[in-house]
C-alpha cells in the first residue's frame, strides 16, 4: 500500500502527483529508492504506459527529481514540472486563480516541445483559504483521540496542507501525548499528570492570541468539554467548529454556543465508544455548494467508533471523511 512508503504517487490523467509521506519520515536514500520502487509498480502494472508527455506536480527532492526523471524521459516524449509561480492570474468572485503551468525539462522525439516550453494546462490552482477549526463538544467524547487522528489523516494526503494543533485546554493531553501513550503509556499517563491544570482567564486569554495568530492553512483548536466564558474566549477568533459528542442531546447546546461566536459548523459527529464501524453522511453536493451549505448546516454528519488510545484512528472512514472536507475548505 502507498500509505507504506516514504514517497507517494498518483496518477490522474496526464498529471503524475507527487509527495512525501509525512506520515512516514524517512532518510533521502530510502525515500529515493521507494520513488523507484513504487515508480515501477506503477509502470509493470501500465498504470503509467508511456506517450506524448506527462505532467509532475508536487514536491520532489533532488535525489527522487533524477529517479523520476531517469525512468519516465524513456517513457514519454516530453516531461514536465509544476512551477506554482508562473502561469496568468486571474481575479474572480471567490477569489484570485491561476492555470498550472508546467516547464519542460526533457524532450526526447518531440516534433513539439523542447527544453524550456510552457505547458500552461486548463487546471486551475486556487488562492487557497485559512481555516481555524475548533474541535469542540462534551468531555470524555474523544475529541483528543480525534485530533491526532485527524492530524495523521490528513498529513497521509498527497498535498493537503499542514495540520497545525493548538491544544487550548490544559488536560495534560498536547499533541505529545498519543505518541507517548503508544511508546510507553506509563510515561505517558505519568506527563499528563504533572501537565493538567486549570482553565483559568489568563490562561484562556493566552490561548486566544494562539488562535488569531495561527497562520496554517488547517489550524485544529482542541478546547474543553465545557460551554464556558474561558471556552467563549478562546473560540472567537476560530471560523469553523466540528462537534464531537458522545450524547446526541448535548449537540444543540454546542451548536447554539458555536452559532452565538458566528463559527461555520462543519461537522457533527455521534462518538460511539463501543459501536464497530463508522456511518459517514455528506451533504448532497456539498463540494459544489460548500458556501451556501455552511450558512445552514454541517457538510458532514454521522458517528465515529471507538475513539481509543493506543489504535490508529487515522484509517476510520469518519476521520479520513473529516480530513477531506479540511482539505477542501481551503480551496474554497
Amino acid at each position: 500500500m502507498q500509505n507504506m512508503y516514504s514517497y507517494q504517487m498518483t496518477l490522474k490523467g496526464e498529471v503524475l502527483h507527487v509527495g512525501f509521506n509525512r506520515n512516514v519520515p524517512a532518510q533521502g536514500n530510502r525515500i529515493a529508492k521507494e520513488a523507484l520502487e513504487l515508480l515501477n509498480q506503477m509502470i509493470d502494472s501500465g498504470e503509467i504506459a508511456g506517450g506524448k508527455r506527462i505532467l509532475i506536480d508536487g514536491p520532489q527532492s533532488i535525489p527522487v527529481a533524477y529517479v523520476l526523471s531517469h525512468k519516465l524521459v524513456h517513457l514519454y516524449e516530453a516531461v514536465a514540472v509544476l512551477d506554482p509561480k508562473l502561469g496568468s492570474k486571474i481575479s474572480t468572485a471567490d477569489g484570485a486563480i491561476r492555470h498550472k503551468t508546467y516547464v519542460v525539462t526533457s524532450a526526447h522525439g518531440s516534433a513539439e516541445y523542447k527544453v524550456g516550453d510552457l505547458i500552461e494546462t486548463k487546471e486551475s490552482q486556487k488562492e487557497r483559504s485559512l481555516i481555524k477549526v475548533v474541535l469542540c463538544g462534551p468531555p470524555q467524547s474523544g475529541k483528543s483521540c480525534l485530533r491526532d487522528g485527524l492530524k495523521r489523516a490528513i498529513l497521509g494526503n498527497l498535498g493537503a496542507p499542514y495540520p497545525y494543533v493548538i491544544t487550548a485546554c490544559p488536560d495534560g493531553e498536547g499533541s505529545w501525548h498519543q505518541e507517548a501513550y503508544e511508546k510507553n503509556e506509563p510515561v505517558a499517563a505519568y506527563c499528563k499528570r504533572n501537565n493538567k491544570g486549570d482553565v483559568t482567564a489568563e490562561f484562556a486569554i493566552e490561548a486566544a492570541k494562539w488562535v488569531k495568530s495561527a497562520n496554517q492553512l488547517i489550524n485544529i483548536i482542541d478546547v474543553g468539554g465545557k460551554i464556558t466564558d474561558e471556552n467563549e474566549i478562546i473560540m472567537q477568533p476560530a471560523t469553523h467548529a466540528v462537534i464531537l459528542s458522545g450524547d446526541v442531546n448535548k449537540f444543540a447546546e454546542w451548536e447554539k454556543f458555536c452559532q452565538k461566536l458566528n463559527l461555520k459548523i462543519v461537522a457533527k459527529i455521534h462518538s460511539q465508544l463501543d459501536a464497530v464501524e463508522d456511518e459517514v453522511l455528506f451533504a448532497n453536493k456539498w463540494q459544489e455548494n460548500t458556501s451556501e451549505l455552511l450558512e445552514k448546516k454541517p457538510l458532514l454528519t454521522g458517528s465515529v467508533h471507538s475513539l481509543k488510545r493506543g489504535e490508529n484512528l487515522s484509517t476510520r472512514p469518519m476521520v479520513q471523511a473529516l480530513a477531506e472536507v479540511l482539505i477542501h475548505l481551503t480551496k474554497s
